[in-house]
């Protein structure tokens, strides 16, 4: 996983605002993306429009002499490798995206929840001075008590 970073903002919400980033990215060159696939698969179509009947009579043949208990067995194994590239990659992007969305997201906003924890603590705060006030208003209003007066001394005689 991610290392926690020092903000009091958990990484999964960096995650969806650089995943969030990214996908407006990619949006925008969809248009220039679907004109090209277009293209490309209006000239594919022709190539295997010319190709599809010698390619069905080799892939009949194949299908007669493929054995199939071991292409069972190579594909569980190479499953089980792709399973474990696959976390590997899924980790990767969502560490990319943790840092991307601290950068679309920045400081500011770090820097904004600061001062909203400071306004809340000085909020907090006059209370208690109120209370320590409020207590020492009490100890100067409490009569004090009188002092005795010295006994005079006589003077020997």
């Amino acid at each position: 996983m991610t290392e926690q970073t020092n903000t009091k903002i958990p990484a999964p919400l960096y995650a969806a605002a650089g995943a969030g980033d990214l996908a407006y990215e990619q949006l925008k060159k969809l248009p220039a993306v679907l004109t090209q696939l277009s293209d490309r698969a209006a000239a594919s179509l022709k190539v295997y429009n010319e190709q599809a009947g010698t390619k069905a009579a080799e892939l009949r043949e194949k299908a007669s002499t493929t054995d199939f208990v071991a292409l069972r067995e190579n594909a569980a194994s190479v499953a089980t490798s792709l399973a474990q590239l696959a976390q590997e990659r899924a980790v990767s992007a969502y560490t990319f995206l943790v840092a991307r969305g601290e950068r679309v997201v920045g400081t500011g906003v770090v820097e904004a929840a600061d001062v909203v924890n400071a306004d809340i603590e000085t909020t907090e705060q006059p209370a208690a001075v109120e209370a320590a006030v409020a207590e020492a208003k009490a100890v100067e209003a409490a009569p004090k008590p009188r002092k005795r007066a010295k006994p005079a001394v006589k003077p020997a005689e």
